[in-house]
């Protein structure tokens, strides 16, 4: 219900960008360096022989903006008669951080990366989301009849996620020119969900009277009129909700790459398998909820979230000695995992990202970098919903590397997405009992702006 989903650049539960060298050229899948431990492992075997350490930083700030239109919003208190509502929610992840290492020995390379391949943060909803709303809302549109005038109500929603990825490996030169990887990846899964809809009242002709109290003083007249299994239905309502849910879970899964020398150019593939995790709930919802969303959080649920297998295939071009020119394309295979509901199966086809960039020796100690992404969801209209959405995208990063000394290098990046938006109607539908919700619509986008620094050391 309040999945925060990814921070950051990537899948639709998968981080992409886990080191600096991401940010100021996402471009990596066939690019030797350390950041390789994670976007081109097999790679990294072609590094010098010794110890080599990054330690990155990333803060990312993000927003989530569903404009709602429903004709039951004109009734609410707090919006002045106006039938369209804006429900925005923030997410910010101040602190996320990644380390990667490797020991390059003869045809060896041993290595590590412990990274955020998933979440990262919190996104608060102030005002709760349309979907809260629009129940409320719609109580209040269908008791017209008995005097209600009006409804009022508190929104508030908060997810809080953090997948944590320990991934070892180990990388073998077959021949000069042509390397292998094979390792294994663990996903910790850690998040939290608080959701309220309280303080309802409805709109009479004496003023606003709390919802609960409402209904007890109706419920009498209305079943001697022959609605009061209608009004019982409506009573599942009348504490709204007030959910804290705590979530964890681990999942491993292999992952295996390849990287070819050749000339001027340099070609690398991966795969990641797909992690299997169920997520267990700790929870104050104990039994069915009146609100189908709220389930997914029932106290002891184990919940599918699996994070869907990636290929990953690259290519990157020396034209002269101090210039590479990189391209790279990610395919994530989001149809063949297994989410909560199945909603995997209401996705027209997997995710797709399209990357290119280009790092430039300046000199001996300074390079600049800059890239792009392109990102494309399968979304569905059945798919989308303002409790958890993507958006299409493309993203730009630029950065530098300035190297201190001889072992120590210095980076520094930014990396920006710009989204485009999703506009969905849908019908009207029968909720519970007499309830019914009429028909609207609902347009999702978001903002994306990542800040990094990082530090490579090699011994």
């Amino acid at each position: 219900m309040m999945t925060m989903g990814n921070a950051l650049a990537g899948g639709i539960l998968t981080n992409t960008n886990q080191s600096v060298s991401f940010l100021k050229n996402p471009a990596r899948d066939a690019a030797i360096g350390l950041d390789g431990v994670y976007s081109n492992p097999a790679g990294v075997a072609f590094l010098p022989e010794g110890f080599h350490l990054a330690l990155n930083w990333q803060y990312a700030h993000q927003t989530r903006t569903i404009t709602s239109t429903n004709e039951v919003f004109a009734l609410g208190k707090k919006n002045d008669g106006n039938a369209t509502k804006i429900f925005e929610g923030t997410a910010d992840a101040p602190v996320i951080p990644s380390v990667q290492g490797a020991y390059n020995k003869g045809n060896w390379s041993l290595q590590f990366n412990l990274s955020v391949p998933g979440g990262g943060g919190s996104c608060e909803f102030a005002d709760g989301l349309g979907s809260f709303e629009r129940v409320v809302g719609s109580i209040a549109n269908t008791l017209k009849p008995f005097g209600v005038q009006g409804y009022d109500m508190d929104g508030y929603m908060k997810g809080r996620q953090y997948y944590y990825g320990v991934q070892l490996g180990v990388a073998y030169k077959i021949y000069p020119n042509l390397s292998v990887y094979g390792g294994m990846r663990m996903l910790y899964g850690d998040a939290t969900y608080k959701a309220k809809i309280s303080n309802i009242q409805v709109k009479t002709a004496s003023g606003y009277v709390d919802f609960a109290d409402f209904l007890q003083a109706t419920t009498p007249a209305a079943t001697a009129a022959g609605y009061g299994d209608a009004f019982k239905s409506l009573q599942t309502y009348a504490d709204g909700v007030n959910l804290l849910c705590n979530q964890d879970g681990v999942g491993f899964a292999p992952v295996v790459g390849v990287d070819w020398k050749y000339r001027n150019f340099n070609f690398a593939a991966k795969y990641e398998f797909k992690t299997q995790i169920r997520m267990k709930n700790e929870s104050t919802v104990n039994k069915a909820h009146a609100i189908a969303a709220v389930n997914k959080y029932r106290d002891g649920e184990k919940v599918n979230e699996d994070q869907p297998a990636l290929l990953t295939v690259g290519a990157q071009w020396a034209p002269i000695d101090v210039v590479r020119l990189n391209i790279g394309w990610h395919h994530f295979f989001d149809k063949n995992a297994e989410w909560y509901n199945n909603t995997q199966d209401l996705l027209d086809h997997d995710t797709n990202e399209f990357l290119a960039g280009a790092d430039w020796d300046v000199n001996n100690k300074l390079t600049v970098s800059c890239g792009g992404q392109l990102t494309r969801y399968g979304l569905s209209d059945a798919y989308m919903n303002d409790i958890s959405f993507v958006v299409n995208s493309y993203s730009i990063g630029f950065g530098f590397d300035y190297k201190v000394k001889d072992n120590i290098t210095l980076s520094a990046a930014y990396f920006q997405t710009s989204y485009g938006h999703y506009d969905v109607d849908y019908a009207a539908q029968k909720m519970m009992g007499m309830l019914a919700m009429p028909a609207g619509n609902d347009s999702y986008t978001r903002t994306n702006r990542v800040l990094g620094i990082g530090c490579q050391l090699d011994f």
